[in-house]
């Protein structure tokens, strides 16, 4: 059977065997997280004929130049949805190889002068809120910041400042997402804002009680966005906002004693 591979016409049996040996194309992905740079190598005969890698679910596809040769090609991209995600390496109008991967919901590590909070993000229901969250976090963007507005039976704000209250440098903002079906109950994850719907950036909020009148009631009140949840370490949470608190630079419910978060990591 003839067929077109690469631009060359060239004898070939449908399921591969003959063509070089393409039947052994191999693909090994490393670093499967949502929001993080992933790696994907893919091991095979004559990978410099012309191949293109698939992943409609991995954003900002990219070739990593290397010195391995013919037989080995390496791309990356940023996984944007969890559960399933198919990828595939194509050549000549033909899939050489494809595989499932299963990209795990996100959870982020916070590491705090008082003590650590486990959260568990919702990029399903809050898409921009959690990308733009785990961006921030894999920038290391939260590292010496602090929790500057602590307001006891109600919640603990972080993530815009540092302890001598200078604003962090923070990315363009994103779109409100607080009608999605998340509510600020307790132990939630929520993006802070202005009285602006969309001016949501680096700052986060956790409630330490539950707070329906946060959450959206119409497009004149919308609320705030929720965007994940605490799964461990409410205690650490619930000793911030235990924290004696004052006016300082012009900002309430400051913490007289700075709680840093000495860094957001993530961890699945």
């Amino acid at each position: 059977m003839n067929f077109k591979w690469f631009g060359t016409s060239v004898v070939c049996a449908a399921a591969l065997v003959g063509c070089g040996g393409l039947e052994k194309t191999d693909i090994t992905p490393d670093l499967l997280m949502y929001g993080k740079l992933a790696t994907f190598t893919i091991n095979g005969p004559n990978l410099d004929k012309g191949i293109s890698f698939n992943a409609p679910s991995c954003a900002g596809i990219a070739e990593v130049v290397t010195s391995a040769g013919p037989s080995e090609k390496v791309y990356t991209c940023t996984p944007a949805v969890t559960g399933p995600m198919t990828v595939a390496v194509v050549g000549g109008g033909v899939v050489l190889r494809s595989m499932t991967v299963t990209i795990p919901v996100p959870q982020v590590t916070l590491k705090t002068s008082l003590g650590d909070i486990v959260m568990e993000l919702d990029p399903v229901k809050a898409p921009l809120s959690a990308l733009n969250f785990m961006q921030y976090v894999n920038a290391n963007f939260y590292s010496n910041l602090i929790f500057h507005r602590v307001i006891p039976n109600f919640m603990i704000q972080g993530g815009g400042y540092d302890a001598t209250l200078t604003a962090a440098t923070t990315r363009a903002p994103i779109t409100l997402e607080s009608n999605k079906g998340l509510t600020n109950l307790r132990g939630t994850l929520a993006m802070a804002r202005t009285a602006v719907a969309n001016s949501a950036t680096s700052q986060f909020y956790i409630n330490v009680v539950d707070n329906p009148t946060l959450d959206y009631q119409d497009a004149t009140n919308p609320g705030y966005a929720v965007f994940g949840k605490v799964i461990s370490g409410m205690a650490t949470a619930d000793a911030i906002a235990a924290v004696p608190t004052a006016v300082s630079n012009g900002m309430a419910d400051v913490p007289l004693t700075p709680v840093v978060i000495n860094s957001v990591t993530q961890t699945q």
